[in-house]
């Protein structure tokens, strides 16, 4: 499998592992410099020998081994886990400067050099020859040192050091955000709650106001990912919006009924996000280096940066203050309208609406761009062809979800009391003695699988409950049930007592659905999980190594 494609093994679905959780955080930094040099120079329809020395000097190589680096990247998957270091075999180069070495010079610099406490050279070449002395490493000489800290960005260098105020003097005049041409060059993302009181599928009655993420290319003013849930902004809203931003969107279309055209879809080479939480998580960091996105946040102190998709928001909000049901902006501005009694849009409706007023935004005259911003989408594609999509969203976005760690025993995973278990795990419950804890990614809005990573870091396979007759439920499900067995004196919480809970609160919330907003709401999030087809028996303890069974795939929690 390439490219973290969705695929087989033994009948079970997996997705392949390249190396974004596997490799150290030295690996991990080398070999997204790596992917930003060789991928930009991988462009060129040839690769001279000028620009082949230049970026042998960005990254302190050899000529020889740019032109292989450049080789891995055009037979690899395009991904930053193709140019991870990889352990010398002897023979030949061994009087090159070796990658570990040069990671640990990259590992040294940012953390002695580049702080606040600035120590000079000579202590942090100290620095540098100790490692190599603890790790058995050949010993770099101080020049090589220098000569790394000579290329590093002279702002980023002396902001890590200084701080910002002195390194204002070395930005641009007025502090200007950069200028962006490219088509997906820069996407800015943000969250907001919607301005708009929404009603439940059932009762058609309220439930409160939901929350959008969006994401705009600067350079076209497209909007090109848009998500929205009636859960709070966190990071997964990000990898939605990103994995709504990176796939094709007509079957999206298709399933809201809605006939007209969003061609605006690809990965984007950086994304420009504010200062929040969600925003800064592991698995969003390395999600996005795996897929060659750097992550820009805005400087604090500075929101004109981020100016874009602040009114972008503001612009779709005007349009829902025509939709009934609004809240407006302030209540000044609402005055006597009663929101809650105007209200009439589900939250499927709303989706249909958004995909409509994005159609006719992107079809009227930008007051920047002066030209629509689809037609200046086409103009970008006309003259740098079109953006890479994502085939799988699923592969996608596994690479952004939640990340917990578990070992593994005889009757498989437990995971917040909830036990997970398939065929596909026999292999290793074998050996099981013999392995550390495994990578586990799950998605909270559904919690009746998960995916773990196999012990040789290749691809994840997919693990249900043990029990699969249990029903679906989403995290904040679970962490109610939870709480609420702790409120009535549990001490020790089971599977049994957990899901038991579980449908207790599903049968309260139905039926104070008819009168409470908060029931209704909660009726509405639990919609967003689709019930099975139909029930499997309890799964028993593993015993000899069988035939293996085929997974589900991922199905479609929330339609987005």
């Amino acid at each position: 499998m390439h490219n973290g494609e969705v695929g087989m093994v033994d009948g079970v679905a997996s997705v392949a592992e390249l190396g974004v959780l596997t490799a150290s955080a030295q690996e991990w930094e080398v070999a997204v410099r790596r992917a930003e040099v060789i991928g930009r120079l991988a462009r060129e329809p040839r690769v001279r020998v000028a620009a082949a020395d230049e970026a042998a000097a960005e990254l302190g190589i050899s000529r020889r081994q740019v032109y292989g680096l450049l080789k891995r990247w055009r037979t690899g998957s395009g991904l930053a886990s193709d140019l991870l270091p990889r352990r010398s075999s002897g023979g030949r180069g061994r009087g090159r400067l070796p990658e570990e070495v040069e990671a640990l010079l990259v590992e040294v610099i940012r953390t002695r050099y580049l702080s606040k406490q600035r120590r000079s050279v000579t202590t942090v070449y100290k620095e540098v020859v100790r490692q190599c002395r603890i790790r058995g490493l050949p010993i770099p000489s101080r020049g090589t040192l220098e000569r790394r800290i000579a290329r590093l960005d002279p702002v980023a260098a002396t902001t890590a050091r200084q701080g910002a105020d002195a390194a204002r003097a070395l930005r641009a005049a007025g502090g200007e955000p950069p200028v962006i041409e490219g088509l997906l060059e820069q996407v800015q993302i943000d969250h907001t709650v919607v301005d708009l009181e929404i009603v439940d599928e059932r009762y058609r009655r309220p439930i409160g106001r939901p929350y959008v993420t969006v994401a705009i290319d600067v350079a076209s003013r497209c909007v090109c990912g848009l998500v929205v849930t009636l859960e709070a902004p966190s990071a997964l809203s990000v990898g939605l919006c990103l994995a709504h931003m990176a796939t094709d969107k007509r079957p999206q279309l298709e399933r809201l009924g809605v006939d007209t055209a969003w061609p605006m879809s690809g990965k984007p080479r950086e994304i420009y996000v504010d200062n929040a939480a969600e925003f800064k998580s592991e698995a969003l960091r390395r999600g996005c280096n795996q897929h060659g996105i750097a992550v820009a946040w805005r400087p604090p102190g500075q929101p004109h940066f981020g100016g874009i998709v602040e009114r972008l928001i503001g612009t779709m909000m005007e349009m829902v203050h025509e939709l009934p049901g609004t809240t407006f902006s302030n209540p000044a501005e609402r005055g006597r309208y009663d929101s809650q009694a105007a209200a009439v849009l589900t939250l499927a409706e709303l989706n249909t609406w958004l995909a409509v007023a994005v159609a006719v935004y992107h079809g009227q005259v930008h007051g920047t761009l002066r030209q629509t911003p689809a037609g200046r989408w086409e103009q970008g594609v006309a003259e740098g062809g079109r953006p890479a999509t994502v085939v799988s969203e699923t592969a996608f976005l596994v690479d952004f979800l939640p990340v917990e760690r578990r070992v593994l025993s005889r009757t498989g995973f437990t995971l917040d009391h909830v036990q997970y278990f398939c065929a596909g795990l026999k292999p290793w419950i074998a050996r099981r003695g013999q392995l550390g804890k495994f990578v586990l990614r799950r998605d909270p809005r559904d919690i009746s699988r998960i995916w773990a990573l196999d012990p040789d870091g290749v691809s994840y396979l997919e693990v249900p409950y043990r029990t699969m007759s249990r029903p679906p439920i989403s995290l904040w499900e679970q962490r109610a049930a939870i709480a609420a067995l702790r409120e009535a004196g549990r001490d020790q919480v089971d599977e049994n007592a957990l899901f038991a809970m579980v449908e207790q609160m599903r049968r309260i919330a139905e039926d104070a659905a008819a009168t409470t907003r908060t029931a209704r709401r909660a009726v509405e999030r639990r919609a967003a999980v689709p019930a099975r087809a139909a029930a499997a028996p309890a799964m028993p303890p593993p015993a000899d190594v069988g035939p293996v069974a085929a997974a589900a795939p991922f199905e479609v929690i929330e339609q987005w």
